[in-house]
């Protein structure tokens, strides 16, 4: 029985694994003149974008959850409906989901929309090497890319420009 199901949990994995293959993605990355704590420090609360404008100009808190717990959700410019999936505060990485957006992401366009900020520290000048990177599935996976990494690029110039 335990051999059994140790070969379906790789199967579900090996599955997973080909299915993202499969997905569109987006990927952005720069490096900003701070050390990764500070970074963090400024960009770990869901909630808080006050880094990001001009490009978030505004963010609707939806639900009672805080910007650190699982689940929380925003509504940014009053257009992308996100949820925090997971928050790694070792890795300092956290994930969201986009749940329903402007064509092309809209939830009928959509699924398994999945977004990914990771941290890295710079070793040799103290800075933070960001990654931005996304998965999703669509019938229209280069729209998608092509309407997110502009989006994306300019999150990651206003963060950069926040500690210049």
């Amino acid at each position: 029985m335990s051999m059994l199901f140790s070969v379906q949990s790789l199967t579900g994995v090996l599955n997973r694994t080909i299915r993202r293959l499969d997905m569109g993605n987006c990927y952005n990355s720069t490096v900003v003149n701070a050390p990764r704590k500070k970074v963090w420090e400024t960009i770990k609360d869901f909630h808080n974008l006050s880094w990001a404008g001009p490009v978030i100009t505004k963010v609707d808190v939806i639900g009672e959850k805080a910007g650190h717990e699982i689940g929380a959700k925003r509504l940014l410019n009053d257009a992308f409906l996100e949820t925090l999936i997971s928050v790694n505060e070792n890795e300092y990485s956290f994930t969201y989901s986009i749940d329903d957006g402007p064509k092309p992401l809209s939830k009928d366009s959509v699924s398994n929309y999945l977004g990914t900020v990771r941290l890295y520290p710079v070793t040799d000048s103290n800075t933070t090497f960001v990654e931005w990177t996304s998965s999703y599935e669509s019938n229209s996976d280069q729209e998608i890319a092509d309407f997110c990494n502009p989006i994306y690029a300019a999150l990651l110039g206003a963060l950069k420009s926040f500690f210049s």
